[in-house]
């Protein structure tokens, strides 16, 4: 009997292990489909022949797809792992959801660390100088001397980042159990290091989700249509016509005589004429629901939203101040499907995917609206594989840190699993509080920025100030337009 019940425990240990193993294959293989056709949305388009470039295009984008995949697992990694605790509780003993456990959850969770650090110190790399290598002089030009010049590279690359690595930890912290644990490449080496790539993806997300909460307005506002007060749309787009008929006149003319006019010029602002007279028409079209329903609602709702953040982390300030067990490296919860991780069930579950979401739009939109990242939006079907390579790896560095940073912003009690709950400087009391006051006052900064801008307007031009040529606002350059004479037009 005895060895009947081993050889049954063995059957069900294999069988779970094949299902696991099953449903982690096709949670990746639909990420990777879903990534494969946004890349090759943005994709520049080659030609078809099959030569050399061709190839290695080919190659770098199937990387890119793969590091795509894993950042868009990483990201939903947090809350898919919530709502599992929750259905886990509703449904303890119910037959359709037995996969669903938590060997489950820890192994997507390690999946995606070890995918993380494979795309972020070996894939990318091997994308980005593939895609530039040429081959060695002297060695016979092909795949094969394009593939030794990377694999070079990479060498020499990893000798420079380890070194440097080596050199800050033994700055930082010189004594003897920590200069022998660096010899262990596996168990410390790359942990450390990929600890230290998540702390810069948390300071990138502590500067980029505060100007991407603030930003979230304008966008919807862009994609929203706008209560009409105070407006005639009609007399508008008679202007707006009128303006398009006058540059057409205008390009026709210099194109069919001598008379000098600037093509280039006159096409673009045609262009945005076009574009304006097509949503002055879209609003038109839009229902009275849509325009007078819709567009408060979905503000009162990011409103709603970004406060009910800004009020989480100032309550976590204050657990932090009286509770160790707030640290984000603090003690282990009870394991999944044990407890509910919210003091309000699954009610209060839903709002911090809610929150994770949000936080994760926002972040992406702060990214691509700071200057410095502004040449890194795509252009559909005109994007550079070099450009793509890019956005990859800053789109997993940041999902990569999206549930550190959510962890220890307070917006969930989830304990993070795998290698992310083994990051040294989750455990420092100052960093988690500097992190924590930082994003409340540059969160709040933003944001009275925001709701101010027009009034501040108003208060320049009743001083004058407006004259003195100062940098011009979001507002200025939405409704102002360059015409073909330099002057500006807003209507």
């Amino acid at each position: 009997m005895e060895g009947q019940d081993e050889v049954s425990a063995r059957e069900q240990h294999f069988q779970s292990q094949v299902r696991e193993s099953t449903i982690c294959f096709l949670l990746f293989a639909i990420l990777y489909v879903a990534s494969y056709f946004i890349i090759t949305r943005y994709k520049r388009k080659s030609d078809d022949q099959e030569d050399e470039d061709a190839i290695v295009n080919r190659i770098s984008l199937f990387l890119s797809t793969f590091a795509l995949a894993v950042s868009a697992g990483a990201a939903l990694l947090l809350p898919f792992s919530i709502i599992s605790n929750e259905i886990l509780l509703a449904f303890p003993q119910s037959y359709y959801i037995q996969w669903l456990n938590g060997s489950l959850i820890h192994g997507l969770w390690n999946l995606a660390s070890l995918f993380s650090n494979l795309c972020l110190f070996v894939l990318m790399p091997f994308a980005f100088f593939f895609l530039e290598s040429e081959g060695f002089a002297g060695l016979k030009k092909g795949i094969r001397a394009r593939i030794l010049e990377t694999l070079v590279m990479l060498v020499l690359l990893a000798s420079l980042i380890l070194g440097m690595v080596w050199v800050a930890s033994a700055l930082v912290d010189n004594d003897a159990a920590s200069m022998e644990s660096l010899y262990d490449l596996w168990e410390f080496y790359l942990p450390y290091l990929y600890s230290c790539i998540s702390l810069m993806g948390c300071l990138l997300l502590l500067l980029c989700t505060p100007v991407g909460l603030s930003r979230m307005f304008t966008v919807m506002g862009q994609l929203l249509v706008k209560p009409t007060i105070l407006e005639d749309l009609d007399e508008q787009i008679y202007i707006i016509t009128l303006e398009e008929e006058a540059l057409q006149r205008r390009l026709n003319v210099g194109l069919s005589s001598s008379v000098e006019y600037n093509i280039t010029e006159l096409e673009q602002e045609l262009e945005n004429v076009k574009t304006l007279k097509t949503k002055l028409e879209r609003r038109k079209r839009a229902s009275a629901w849509e325009r007078n329903l819709v567009f408060p609602a979905v503000m009162v709702l990011l409103l709603t939203q970004t406060s009910i953040s800004v009020l989480l982390v100032a309550c976590n300030i204050l657990c932090l101040l009286v509770d160790e067990t707030a640290m984000p490296k603090g003690t282990r919860g009870p394991g999944i499907g044990n407890a509910s991780l919210s003091a309000f069930g699954f009610v209060g579950a839903a709002l911090e995917i809610i929150l994770i979401f949000y936080l994760m739009v926002s972040s992406v939109v702060g990214f691509y609206s700071l200057r410095f990242f502004g040449n890194f939006i795509p252009q559909k079907d005109d994007t550079t594989m070099t450009k793509i390579i890019g956005n990859c790896v800053s789109l997993l560095v940041l999902s990569s840190a999206l549930p550190v940073m959510s962890r220890t912003l307070g917006i969930t009690r989830f304990d993070l699993l795998g290698d992310f709950g083994r990051f040294n400087w989750l455990g420092n009391f100052y960093i988690v509080l500097s992190y924590n006051l930082l994003f409340a006052i540059v969160t709040t900064l933003c944001l009275v920025r925001k709701f101010t801008s027009a009034v501040r307007e108003e208060l320049f031009k009743a001083l004058g100030l407006h004259k003195l040529h100062l940098p011009n606002t979001s507002r200025d350059s939405e409704t102002a337009k360059p015409s073909a004479n330099g002057h500006q037009k807003a209507l």
